[in-house]
């Protein structure tokens, strides 16, 4: 039998009731607020990977004051969890206790069964006699529920150094979502001044050095962590994460990147153990036993989220028409198989990919050498155009080409890539060889970062400055597949999937070096049930 869902259900699993914003009586206190006899819940509580009947809860106590993150001391304590159906913990439906201690940071992972499917849950951490904060969170309807509106917030590359998190604040205020994708780069891996805000050190990191050891990833971690509107969206909502590169180093491959030099650095295998084991230790996330991050969620009958790793399994970057080369990947083989298996097979109606890097292919200064012909392989010009960023897709033709055509042989449709990583807003029609220039395989949303530098940072403009506005010009008139773009604006995406259609609306922050920064809509753009052509949309009505 068939499960329905409807809106108003749905509007209640996101802590609202008659399609208003209000949180239903959650006490979503901020980071640091609950104080135990003897230790204290100092960096929020968390929740993520969402299913039917379970979800992922997290949390670190601080038992002594030297338990600092990364400090490695401090004694092997029990910590108690409670899940109940109300914020005042009435009715307990789940609860256990477990043990942490220095070997894992003093980090608290609590895989939670036995749930019922499409239910708010409030949950809290104890020790001592205290409690930490309040954090709520939902489950996953039925697979097979017919429900007719999911929407979430979706966010990438929050740069400590260049401002404040008030993009997280805003989407906490909400009330009206049911989980947030965050598709990489949640921290960044620079030492103080090296990434910062157009050149001005909005708050500093810590450690001030570059982060290459267990202990600095785990007190990097801890720094983040220590943000009042990161803990607040995390007590808020279920997230589901993927990793980018500055998890561990920027533009990093399957054997180093940019920013490691095993000279000096020591071993890039070494490096990505202690990144990789702060990141199981410190983040809401489920991950398989050899690692891998990548995976699947599905929300009843309407939408299936694959989320991709596009780092771990990676070739080197390349350039010119080596981008080309059968032979280099993006995702890994295993990977791929999954992944064109998966949509292929989903009996969704809309098939989500969280896509760490762009899809779209970006030509620059020419056509592709598809529509070139011969005079394309006579200049030596890629596939699909000279490419402006070779860490993205672009730079990995043949796996992009092997993903579309296996869209198109299999005729899967209503995919949409949920995409981060190049901190500027993008609506995208994914078109190749195999599609022509009007016939897309595929839908693209691009987010802003929340707070990294972008084109007008990178040249101490002015947001919506000429140089910006042409460039965003020069991309859509040679690019008639990119349907908007903006290059300065920090913030925020918010994702509606209904039936019939999947909508991305765009917020920008006010000023990302103000904390408590204001946002407004910018744009929205939508993606028809079975069509991949994007429509422009008109502000939405909350």
């Amino acid at each position: 039998m068939t499960n329905t869902l409807d809106r108003r259900t749905l509007l209640r699993m996101a802590g609202a009731s008659a399609g208003t914003a209000v949180l239903a009586g959650a006490t979503l206190a901020g980071a640091g607020a609950a104080h135990a006899a003897g230790g204290a819940f100092l960096h929020g509580v968390a929740s993520g990977d969402p299913l039917p009947d379970g979800i992922l809860l997290w949390t670190r106590i601080t038992p002594t004051p030297d338990a600092t993150p990364g400090s490695g001391v401090g004694p092997e304590v029990e910590v108690s969890w409670q899940v109940a159906t109300d914020p005042d913990f009435v009715t307990v439906t789940a609860q256990g206790q477990l043990t942490t201690g220095p070997a894992r940071d003093h980090t608290v992972k609590v895989a939670v069964s036995g749930l019922a499917p499409a239910t708010t849950y409030w949950y809290r951490f104890g020790y001592a006699g205290g409690w930490s904060s309040t954090g709520r969170t939902m489950t996953a309807p039925p697979t097979d529920a017919a429900i007719d509106r999911l929407r979430m917030g979706v966010v990438s590359c929050a740069n400590w150094e260049a401002g404040y998190f008030a993009a997280y604040r805003r989407l906490a205020d909400r009330g009206d979502l049911n989980l947030v994708v965050h598709l990489g780069d949640y921290l960044y891996e620079y030492g103080t001044g090296q990434f910062d805000a157009a050149g001005t050190v909005v708050r500093k990191v810590e450690p001030a050095h570059e982060v290459l050891t267990l202990a600095d990833y785990r007190i990097r971690h801890g720094l983040y962590k220590s943000d009042p509107d990161l803990v607040a969206l995390h007590a808020a909502l279920p997230w589901v994460i993927t990793w980018d590169d500055h998890e561990v180093a920027n533009d990093a491959w399957s054997g180093g990147a940019e920013n490691h030099t095993p000279s000096t650095e020591g071993a890039w295998a070494d490096r990505v153990a202690a990144a990789r084991r702060a990141y199981q230790e410190w983040m809401p996330v489920r991950m398989g036993e050899d690692g891998a991050i990548y995976r699947r969620f599905r929300y009843g009958q309407l939408a299936e989220l694959s989320m991709l790793d596009l780092r771990t399994y990676r070739s080197q970057q390349a350039s010119g028409t080596a981008v080309d080369d059968p032979r280099r990947t993006i995702t890994g083989d295993a990977q791929m198989t999954w992944l064109k298996a998966g949509l292929a097979a989903s009996t969704a109606r809309w098939k989500l990919v969280g896509n760490p890097v762009m899809m779209a292919r970006v030509d620059v200064g020419s056509l592709p050498a598809w529509l070139l012909g011969p005079l394309g392989t006579l200049l030596g010009i890629p596939q699909n155009g000279a490419v402006l960023n070779a860490d993205q897709w672009d730079g990995y033709n043949a796996d992009r080409n092997e993903l579309v055509d296996h869209l198109r042989a299999t005729g899967t449709r209503d995919v949409v890539f949920l995409t981060g990583d190049i901190h500027t807003s993008w609506a995208n029609e994914v078109t190749t060889k195999s599609t022509g220039l009007s016939n897309p395989a595929a839908a693209e949303f691009v987010v802003p970062s929340v707070t990294s530098d972008n084109v007008n940072d990178f040249l101490k403009l002015p947001a919506g400055n000429p140089l910006s506005a042409l460039g965003a010009g020069l991309i859509r008139s040679t690019n008639p597949h990119v349907k908007w773009t903006e290059l300065d604006g920090h913030g925020y995406g918010v994702l509606e999937v209904t039936p019939q259609h999947c909508r991305m609306d765009w917020y920008h922050l006010a000023d990302r070096t103000r904390a408590g920064s204001a946002s407004r809509w910018v744009a929205g753009f939508s993606v028809g049930a079975g069509s991949a052509k994007l429509r422009r949309e008109t502000a939405p009505t909350l």
